[in-house]
């Protein structure tokens, strides 16, 4: 799985996003992208409703690699309060972006969160989004994977949402095996979920009709993300 790098891994992510460029192809305003965000909505509702957590202003949340702060505002219309939310982000540009967006009294940390001191057991989810896909160094993600699996309280747990299969297109990622994330947090009892139908495919079906999207997820090898619950 590893990928040599010739300098810490976080300290080359920016390097690899810039690269990315056409942020317009992530735009809300595309119907393949807000039906992709629609359905991880559902299925991380449907995670917290079989957790019984039915009090969710009272649970506290991190977001490791929380970029403009999209997905924390998406946690705050479920129902966590901005007090019990906290996200850490690496890149300044979307950090300063987040900071401006998001309440003022909801923590927003920059930096290389498997760096930065957490307290121990204080979170009920630890979340990431598409952040261990950009880490290409093993040792990387074992340290960021420890630093989440430290912060959460038992019975919480790592929320996860990431590639499950490589990009040809896109030497900067790279899929995550069920088992590589196991290997994780190998003291994790996990639940996993195949979401998401594969963008490129997505983005040619909604240019013909925005109802196909559907159609096509319907089948699961077409999915090429995985929602995992990884709970301590």
């Amino acid at each position: 799985m590893n990928k040599p790098q010739s300098a810490d891994d976080a300290t080359t992510m920016a390097v690899r996003y810039a690269r990315r460029g056409e942020l317009a192809r992530y735009s809300l305003l595309r119907p393949e992208v807000w039906q992709s965000v629609q359905e991880r909505q559902r299925a991380v509702l449907r995670l917290l409703a079989r957790l019984g957590w039915h009090d969710l202003p009272a649970r506290r949340m991190l977001e490791v690699g929380c970029g403009a702060g999209g997905n924390l505002l998406e946690f705050l219309r479920m129902g966590f309060l901005p007090e019990h939310l906290m996200g850490i982000e690496l890149l300044s540009e979307r950090y300063a972006h987040a900071r401006a967006v998001l309440p003022a009294v909801l923590q927003v940390l920059q930096g290389d969160a498997s760096r930065i001191s957490l307290p121990a057991e204080h979170f009920d989810i630890a979340f990431q989004s598409t952040v261990f896909s950009s880490l290409l160094d093993d040792a990387t993600q074992a340290r960021l994977a420890q630093a989440m699996w430290h912060c959460v309280k038992p019975g919480g747990g790592v929320l996860w949402y990431d590639f499950a299969v490589d990009n040809p297109r896109n030497p900067d990622v790279r899929g995550m095996p069920v088992a590589h994330v196991q290997a994780l947090f190998p003291l994790a009892r996990v639940q996993v979920q195949r979401v998401t139908l594969a963008p490129p495919l997505a983005r040619a079906v909604c240019s013909v009709h925005p109802g196909l999207y559907h159609l096509f997820n319907a089948v699961s090898w077409l999915r090429t993300h995985r929602l995992v619950w990884l709970q301590k």
